[in-house]
């Protein structure tokens, strides 16, 4: 079971982990996160960067190395990761790498009421979803063989990771809609019934068997 965490904003994770190789002030922050693409990772509101800048301060995980003027600009506080910061961050690393925990995908939900929309244009937005997914996929297969030349593939393995999941999904949905267009599905015809004349069929088994 996942920790309950004094900072539990993923956010948090990548300011440790970002100050764990140099101290830098928020602003710094934001940029490196921006120029490594960590908001390909995880989904981050940048307006809360800095509320969760000062909880990790709060809690003894960062703590502020000096303040720096340049020039007339606001005076601006650099920040250093503390020893209970980098406990914080390995811990969370490690409960994040080795233990599994539930997630809630966008399109899961979807799926789950899916049969509110009748099945031919199910096949026509599924048609849709994987022409997107091709084209990005193949943009991002692109990226990382470019990239494999320049970046050590430590730092490389989040965006096969993220590739690999989006191309089981590709699988998926590509068996998912050859049942639907080839009406091999059990249950599409009490589908299709229902948006046809608007009534749920009195027997539910139908559904477990009937193409």
């Amino acid at each position: 079971m996942a920790k309950r965490r004094k900072v539990g904003n993923l956010l948090g994770l990548h300011i440790l982990a970002t100050l764990s190789i140099q101290q830098l002030h928020p602003y710094e922050i934001a940029a490196q996160l921006k120029a490594f693409g960590k908001d390909q990772d995880i989904k981050i509101q940048w307006g809360s960067l800095y509320t969760v800048v000062q909880n990790l301060e709060k809690h003894g995980f960062i703590a502020a190395a000096e303040t720096v003027r340049e020039g007339r600009r606001p005076e601006r506080t650099v920040y250093r990761l503390t020893p209970a910061g980098r406990d914080e961050l390995t811990d969370w690393v490690r409960e994040l790498v080795g233990t599994p925990e539930a997630e809630f995908p966008k399109l899961q939900a979807a799926l789950s009421v899916v049969g509110v929309l009748p099945p031919d244009e199910v096949i026509e937005l599924l048609e849709q979803r994987l022409s997107i997914l091709a084209v990005e996929n193949d943009q991002m297969r692109q990226v990382l063989r470019a990239t494999a030349h320049e970046v050590p593939r430590l730092f490389l393995v989040e965006g096969e990771y993220r590739l690999a999941i989006r191309e089981a999904e590709v699988t998926w949905l590509t068996g998912f809609l050859t049942e639907l267009r080839d009406g091999t599905m059990a249950g599409i015809g009490a589908w299709r019934r229902i948006h046809e004349t608007g009534e749920l069929p009195e027997d539910l088994s139908e559904f477990m068997t009937e193409t």
